[in-house]
């Protein structure tokens, strides 16, 4: 018998700039996937996975069609299988279970997290990380996220060949706040290269709440490509940019410092900087210049902001800069809805004394920090609010501290 459990995250800055290279903050939470799994003796066909969630099961092959409806939880292990089976071979034969009492489609990454625990469960059982090809790859947990996002996007990783993942094109954000942070801590990240800068701690009395929105942040069908285009648009900035230097950046993170001189990260970039005017010139104009400057703002300037007011007590300052990621996300990146942009300033109305949407966006959940012995009472108040304007929207909220990473289970 081999399991994990892998917690959710909560993205509390960096909103869509970790596919650029970019910076966050961003800690796990107390919710979590849970996998077990054992080898089958008595398979009918060989490497094969019989899997369940909360009882729903599944009989799936790797490399075979699944034959799954869109949107199916299945699809992300058939992912798992498929890519594990490229990378390394074929497969012992496996029965798995998954729990989770995290939120689905909440925008705390349920998805990610079943994901990620079915990749760490199956390598377990097939003793990957003994290989030679996985410790030349893989030699932390940062390294493990990346390979985790990479099974998702789809993407190569160091020496493992890519292989169609869910279909989305996102970074390893989420795969590294449920593997790289430090439990009752939020960790500043970067992502070109993938590194962790710190980490910050929240005033002692202060503690999230978080409202899921009842509005479904699924990454299929329409909502998928909405979620791509913001990839899209900053993929096309950075190729703009390079086919006029002939260089070849690797990410927009890394142009920024470049032009800029700011070479730490942990550094704030000027955000007017005319330095930067020759990149805001090759941008495509419309969308992709909006995310551009979202970009530079959200990454290169309030992140790391945020991170030394956090670091020197300074709570005024950390709300204020939230309270500008949240603007820029409504008006730049264009991923939020009513009910989010809503959420938000009901709780700022409550008192919070900071708050965000976060996660894939077009739906998803908002957190709130707030004092913690109010924190019960404001999540009742939280959500009575919320579903006066929105009375079909059914919301849940959750409380919870900066949690602890993924973890192996014992037996």
């Amino acid at each position: 018998m081999r399991g994990w459990r892998v917690p959710g995250r909560i993205e509390v800055l960096g909103k869509h700039t970790d596919y650029a290279g970019g910076q966050v903050l961003v800690s796990a939470v107390g919710r979590a996937v849970t996998v077990r799994g054992q080898q089958k003796s008595d398979a009918s066909s060989p490497f094969s996975i019989r899997t369940s969630l909360n009882g729903e099961r599944a009989e799936l092959v790797p490399l075979r069609d699944p034959r799954l409806p869109n949107g199916h939880w299945g699809h992300y292990v058939q992912t798992v299988l498929d890519r594990l089976t490229t990378n390394f071979g074929p497969l012992a034969s496996a029965e798995l279970t998954i729990e989770s009492d995290l939120p689905p489609a909440s925008g705390m990454s349920s998805s990610s997290a079943v994901l990620t625990a079915v990749a760490l469960t199956l390598a377990d059982l097939n003793d990957l990380p003994s290989r030679e090809e996985w410790q030349r790859n893989i030699a932390n947990r940062v390294d493990l996220a990346g390979y985790a996002a990479s099974i998702e996007n789809g993407k190569r990783f160091k020496n493992f060949a890519g292989l169609t993942g869910v279909g989305t094109s996102g970074g390893s954000l989420d795969h590294t706040g449920m593997l790289a942070t430090t439990e009752g801590s939020l960790s500043h990240v970067v992502f070109d290269p993938p590194t962790v800068l710190g980490t910050a701690s929240l005033p002692g009395d202060l503690t999230f709440v978080v409202a899921v929105s009842g509005v479904l942040a699924e990454k299929t069908g329409a909502a998928r490509e909405a979620y791509n285009r913001g990839p899209a648009a900053l993929g096309a900035v950075l190729e703009a940019w390079n086919a006029h230097t002939g260089r070849e950046d690797s990410s927009l993170h890394r142009v920024v410092r470049q032009l800029t001189g700011v070479t730490d990260p942990a550094q704030p970039v000027e955000r007017s900087s005319r330095e930067l005017d020759a990149l805001r010139r090759v941008a495509p104009e419309g969308y992709a210049s909006a995310r551009l400057e979202q970009f530079i703002e959200e990454s290169e300037v309030l992140v790391p902001e945020a991170a030394t007011a956090l670091g020197s007590g300074d709570l005024e300052a950390f709300s204020s800069i939230v309270a500008r990621s949240q603007d820029l996300a409504e008006r730049k990146l264009g991923n939020q809805i009513s009910e989010t942009i809503d959420l938000a300033h009901f709780a700022r109305a409550l008192g919070a004394r900071a708050a965000s949407a976060f996660g894939a966006g077009f739906g998803g959940s908002v957190w709130a920090l707030v004092p913690r012995g109010d924190a019960e009472e404001f999540a009742k108040q939280w959500k009575r609010d919320y579903e006066a304007k929105y009375p079909l929207r059914e919301a849940t909220t959750l409380v919870s501290d900066p949690g602890s990473p993924a973890e192996r289970l014992e037996f």
